[in-house]
């Protein structure tokens, strides 16, 4: 028996739409690691463009290290104290020919933390070092033993956690990161690709191809008639 034409066309377009509408929820792969930011004048973290060891901060500059896995920085989890250099060096007089640098280091939590390892309490470090002193520095001042990787990656602060380097992970839905936000958004403001959860633009991009691609056959099958 010979099939109606036309007919297999939409069953085709049903398809291509459920791959590709499934191809668009997938979760993509995060990485555990330390990432590394900048207190923006008391208003808020913003994400290093350079490493620790690069940046030489003036004094009266707040640091952050957060532990966490995050996709990229767009997605990465920023310390949970706020950058306030006052309370954090409270205690900590100025000297002669030295600056002060506040940081702060969140190893993250319990969902962030390597198997068989606990996350340590968040706190808080006013390094006093060198005028020319690097954050790497400053960091080894307060918070030893640090550990690097060949490539001078920071990969443990205070020797947390003891093994393991920017190591991939499994990834997870937006919804369900480990602190409970809501993606950070990119430098110009704007979230990821897919930051809310839904298809990504080339994923509709790619439905309405198949659509107009369905519609075409389907009409093409009509004329034959």
């Amino acid at each position: 028996m010979s099939r109606p034409p036309g007919r297999a066309t939409p069953l085709l377009v049903v398809a291509a739409l459920l791959v590709l509408l499934g191809a668009g929820n997938a979760h993509a792969a995060g990485y555990r690691y330390w990432s590394f930011w900048e207190g923006d004048g008391g208003k808020g973290w913003t994400y290093a463009t350079q490493g620790p060891s690069s940046v030489r901060p003036d004094d009266g500059a707040v640091q952050g290290f957060r532990f966490s896995v995050s996709e990229d920085s767009r997605d990465a989890a920023q310390p949970r104290r706020a950058p306030d250099f006052g309370t954090v060096c409270a205690d900590t007089p100025q000297k002669d020919g030295l600056k002060r640098i506040a940081l702060v280091i969140d190893p993250g939590t319990a969902a962030d933390a390597p198997d068989g390892e606990e996350a340590p309490a968040p706190r808080t470090a006013c390094a006093r070092v060198a005028p020319d002193a690097s954050t790497a520095e400053a960091l080894a001042s307060v918070a030893k033993p640090l550990r690097y990787d060949s490539s001078a990656m920071l990969c443990a602060i205070s020797g947390y956690p003891r093994s393991g380097c920017g190591e991939q992970v499994a990834g997870q839905p937006e919804a369900a990161k480990s602190d409970g936000t809501a993606p950070a958004p990119a430098a110009d403001g704007a979230r990821g690709a897919s930051g809310d959860g839904g298809p990504s633009a080339g994923v509709l991009t790619g439905v309405g191809a198949v659509l107009v691609l369905g519609v075409a056959g389907v009409l093409r099958a009509r004329r034959r008639r």
